[in-house]
């Protein structure tokens, strides 16, 4: 065991919250807490393992991070906002902080950053959305309801114009949303130009049916020296919405394409493999971690799971941060659509309302694709059963008049 300076132990300190970043963390340990505590705080500032020469007092007292609480196995630590470099560094340096080598400290079996809030002087760097909530609703006409979306399945092997045929179906269905999932990209049974132009194609052919409003989000995730030119490329051939995995793709890609003035579409922000940080509860960082990010980084729309009704394994609580870390005034930015996805279908609509509100994006994939009528009925299922939640009305009462959604409850039951 290394022994750290309690120097880095600060308890009780009343320090300005313009001055420093604080992050807070919950510890597993066999140590002395206060050891591991000061072992983060040295390590992701101006500490190691052992005395060094050239770390003098000024230096120490300027730069060190700060342990000012320990309350059981969680600690605050608090980083000199001049730790940070947001014009050059951006969010890959405050990373480097706040969630760096501290995750392989031998002193501590499990390390998990729990919160971090930022001073105004590192908010006032990011944009965060360009549209937002209010954003969505009005390319969309939507004004209360939730949205309610797909995600075309099967994921992969379906050509151009079957997702486009598949759109159709959802918007003829009355769908507002739908999207690409994360492995779709640009392969040779579905290149992206041509997908682009037969989903805009479809879309178009559905408001010019009916009048009805549908978006639909392209896969743009890709190296972050040409995210921004995809980017240019789908929007000039008529996609109306951009996907981005945040995680694979790095937040800076979201930012970049965010903060670009030429792209004009809002950005739908998928978190695949967050899992492999996020899912040890004793380990790795939380996923409210990831919608602050995003959210400053400029996101749109952003899964935030699916409040333990979906496949995805989750908890309630943990999908309630995340969704109010999207939408609250903690952040100086527009809210985040939150979007609820992952094994969804119509049977567990109105619980996600009961718990999200009217803002939230509901989508359902197999939801869609599986249902007995085919897409088109598949979609109407979960358009209606939204319906019945922002109405008020209980789905089994709801579906005695609506053909799609009983059928859709009959095969997959639904929550009460």
């Amino acid at each position: 065991m290394v022994k750290y300076s309690e120097d880095y132990l600060a308890l009780g300190s009343n320090l300005d919250p313009e001055d420093y970043v604080f992050t807070t963390y919950t510890v597993e340990t066999s140590d002395d807490i206060k050891n591991v505590a000061a072992a983060i705080a040295a390590e992701q500032s101006t500490g190691t393992w052992t005395q060094v020469s050239t770390l003098d007092k000024e230096i120490f007292d300027k730069y060190s991070g700060k342990v000012v609480d320990i309350d059981g196995e969680k600690i605050v630590v608090a980083f000199p906002v001049d730790d940070f470099s947001i014009d050059i560094g951006g969010v890959p340096q405050i990373l480097s902080v706040i969630a760096g080598n501290l995750f392989g400290l031998s002193e501590a079996q499990g390390i998990r950053l729990e919160d971090v809030q930022f001073p105004n002087s590192v908010l006032k760097e990011f944009k965060g959305p360009k549209f937002g909530i209010d954003g969505l609703r009005d390319v969309l006409d939507r004004p209360e309801k939730p949205l309610v979306g797909t995600i075309v399945k099967p994921k992969i092997g379906l050509s151009p114009k079957q997702m486009a045929d598949y759109v159709y179906e959802c918007g003829i269905g009355g769908l507002t949303n739908g999207k690409d999932d994360e492995t779709l990209s640009n392969q040779k049974f579905c290149p992206m130009e041509e997908r682009v132009t037969e989903i805009a194609e479809a879309i178009d052919k559905v408001k010019s049916e009916t009048g009805h409003k549908m978006i639909f989000a392209i896969n743009i995730s890709t190296r972050s020296d040409e995210i921004v030119e995809v980017a240019e490329i789908v929007q000039d051939l008529g996609a109306t919405q951009l996907m981005i995995d945040v995680i694979t793709c790095g937040f800076t890609s979201v930012q970049a394409v965010a903060e670009d003035p030429s792209i004009k579409l809002p950005l739908h922000i998928h978190r695949t493999m967050h899992g492999a940080m996020t899912r040890n509860p004793n380990h790795g960082i939380s996923t409210k971690i990831l919608s602050t990010l995003t959210r400053m980084c400029g996101g749109d729309a952003l899964h935030i799971g699916t409040f333990g009704v979906g496949k995805m394994e989750g908890d309630s609580s943990g999908d309630i941060e995340n969704m109010n870390e999207c939408i609250s005034d903690r952040l100086p930015y527009k809210p985040v659509m939150p979007v609820s996805s992952g094994g969804v279908y119509p049977g567990v609509v109105k619980k996600t309302v009961e718990i999200s509100g009217n803002n939230v994006q509901i989508q359902a994939g197999g939801g869609v694709a599986g249902h007995p009528g085919g897409v088109r009925k598949g979609a109407a299922a979960m358009s209606q059963a939204v319906d019945a939640a922002y109405l008020g009305i209980e789905l089994d009462e709801y579906a005695k008049t609506h053909e799609e959604l009983k059928t859709a409850l009959d095969k997959w039951g639904y929550l009460k």
